[in-house]
């Protein structure tokens, strides 16, 4: 494959940076939409984290030809029935602020046993290349609501997403331990793992077949697909 630049399809300079960091051994050009010049007016409507990502990623695509990457994330609460998830961010209204939504999830756990206040936050990554074809990648992190939210970093619902092997929230973590463990920072390595091998690059710590590779590192999954059929292999855990 000759080389391209990368296009991420979002404006939000945080996560942006985070691209730039973690994609920065491919050694190519990572630009935001805005920096790109491209505008696109997107209708997330998948029914899927890893539907949406591509959504996101193909609009932009259709304009460009880059290798352009999408993300969709959000929060999976099982005593919810898995809500809000694929509308996190637009649970209970765009405008209504996390600290109200994140005390209604506690609120509707209110009923719950200790262990059926498992969750997760699932980060799903898609990339579609110059010739069409697609690369998904996942990362999740597994939880429980807490009682009552804690910590002032991070963002959204970070506050009420217990992580018993640490024993803080996610809102408690320094940073730079958040970013380490996060399910947008395990797709995210996933992914750069995933374009290498498709870039034809030596990455010792991916194995499996060519293109479609196992990342070894719990908690991601990676897959490509193209028109003409499909292979997938996964590795996940908590």
């Amino acid at each position: 494959m000759s080389q391209h630049r990368i296009i991420v399809a979002t404006g939000n300079a945080g996560k942006m940076k985070e691209f730039r960091m973690i994609l920065a051994n491919l050694g190519l050009e990572v630009f935001s939409m805005k920096d790109a010049g491209v505008t696109a007016d997107i209708v997330e409507d998948g029914t899927t984290f890893a539907e949406n990502a591509e959504i996101k990623a193909r609009s932009v695509w259709e304009q460009t030809g880059d290798i352009v990457l999408a993300d969709d994330s959000g929060l999976v609460v099982d005593y919810l029935g898995g809500e809000p998830g694929i509308y996190s961010a637009r649970y209970l209204g765009e405008d209504t602020s996390y600290e109200v939504k994140n005390q209604v999830i506690i609120d509707r756990l209110a009923g719950a046993k200790e262990e059926e206040r498992t969750a997760r936050f699932v980060c799903a990554i898609a990339a579609v290349l110059p010739d069409g074809r697609v690369l998904h990648t996942e990362g999740v992190v597994e939880g429980i609501i807490a009682h009552r939210p804690a910590g002032n970093g991070g963002f959204g619902y970070d506050p009420i997403f217990y992580l018993p092997e640490y024993g803080v929230t996610s809102a408690e973590l320094p940073a730079e331990e958040k970013n380490a463990v996060s399910h947008r920072g395990k797709a995210l390595r996933a992914m750069e793992r995933l374009l290498g091998s498709v870039l034809g690059m030596d990455f010792t710590e991916t194995s499996g077949c060519g293109p479609c590779a196992e990342t070894g590192e719990p908690g991601g999954k990676v897959r490509v697909s193209a028109e003409a059929g499909a292979a997938e292999t996964a590795g996940r855990g908590r």
